[in-house]
């Protein structure tokens, strides 16, 4: 595998012929093996993005992008050394399995020899040796990834580029073969870009996310932070799921709906506050509590109990219990908050 690349892109907008602006201009500085994944719901800018990363689009006048450094801005894609992985995976159907992955090396010219010893490695390393004679038309949909990602980097790519890679499994498999791409990726150390609008694939496979909004970066950072210490509102509940409880301070104490909370932060502004299911516990006894609610609904889900309870908000708090207690709709409960998840924006 050649040596990972940096990449660059300097005030890269994006306005289509027909006058639509997909792109704002963005700074983003991707570090040499990296995985970085662009994160955001559809229309964003993300594909867009990677697209230009590709050579497949050109950003608009007085934008550039830097390969370490060297401008590849007019260069175009075949001359790049991109691999790239599409949700559609685009095999070709009238190929065998090894045909697939060894259609770059043939563009290449490399000699058939070392052809076929780069096919058998590829096949080897996404353990399906034994569909190297089988049409595409044979392979389920999680094998069609396998082979797309092996003819991606057989060519030694020195960036990987994914779209959504993923969606078109269901989620078992889904969830199987995201770990499978993190092991890959850290094993070879190649620079990775890879959008998603899934945050838990995000969060899962990232060294730092890119959320993006209406064609503009609304955060970056680990996904810890991203996770954790959200940039503003919508980074903030498009991450997970985030309660939010509205009210007051007054004398280092916060009132709202379900009760009042003793308030050691310095911002008596604040307005609201936010917080993750995983932030607030549920008691049996709401008069251990200063906080209260009505439960509408508790689902079982195996490893917890996702609990919505009433605090007369518009929304009910969602809580994720790890408690035994079989929590029904209608009873009355305390909550207790974890003040070291209280995020205020």
């Amino acid at each position: 595998m050649q040596a990972s690349l940096s990449i660059s892109l300097q005030q890269c907008s994006k306005t289509f012929a027909d006058g639509t602006r997909a792109l704002e201009p963005i700074n983003l500085e991707i570090h040499a093996g990296e995985t970085i994944v662009l994160l955001g719901p559809s229309g964003c800018g993300k594909t867009t993005t990677l697209r230009m990363i590709a050579g497949q689009e050109q950003p608009d006048k007085g934008g550039k992008i830097l390969f370490d450094g060297v401008d590849v801005t007019s260069v175009p894609i075949e001359k790049r050394n991109v691999g790239m992985v599409f949700q559609s995976y685009a095999l070709f159907p009238n190929m065998t399995v090894a045909e697939n992955i060894g259609y770059g090396l043939k563009i290449r010219k490399m000699p058939a020899s070392e052809s076929k010893l780069r096919i058998a490695e590829m096949l080897a390393m996404m353990q399906i040796e034994k569909l190297a004679d089988r049409q595409i038309s044979q392979l389920s949909g999680g094998q069609c990834q396998r082979v797309a990602l092996a003819r991606a980097i057989a060519v030694r790519p020195r960036a990987l580029l994914l779209d959504e890679p993923l969606t078109a499994l269901d989620a078992k498999l889904r969830d199987s073969l995201r770990l499978e791409i993190n092991g890959l990726l850290r094993q070879l150390k190649i620079t990775a870009v890879y959008v998603t609008h899934d945050q838990t694939e995000a969060m899962a496979l990232g060294d730092r996310i890119v959320v993006m909004e209406h064609g503009r970066i609304a955060q970056i950072g680990s996904p810890r932070d991203i996770y954790q210490r959200p940039a503003n509102r919508f980074v903030a509940d498009f991450i997970g799921v985030m309660n939010r409880l509205n009210g007051n301070i007054r004398d280092g104490i916060f009132y709202c709906n379900a009760g009042h909370l003793h308030w050691h932060q310095s911002d008596a502004a604040t307005r609201s506050i936010l917080f993750r299911p995983e932030d607030i516990k549920i008691t049996e006894t709401h008069e251990q509590s200063t906080l209260h609610g009505i439960v509408n609904t508790a689902v079982f889900m195996g490893d917890r109990t996702r609990i919505l309870v009433d605090v007369g908000e518009a929304q009910p708090l969602v809580i994720d219990s790890h408690s035994r207690y079989d929590f029904k709709a209608g009873d009355r409960v305390g909550l207790n908050i974890d003040f070291r998840g209280i995020i205020t924006l």
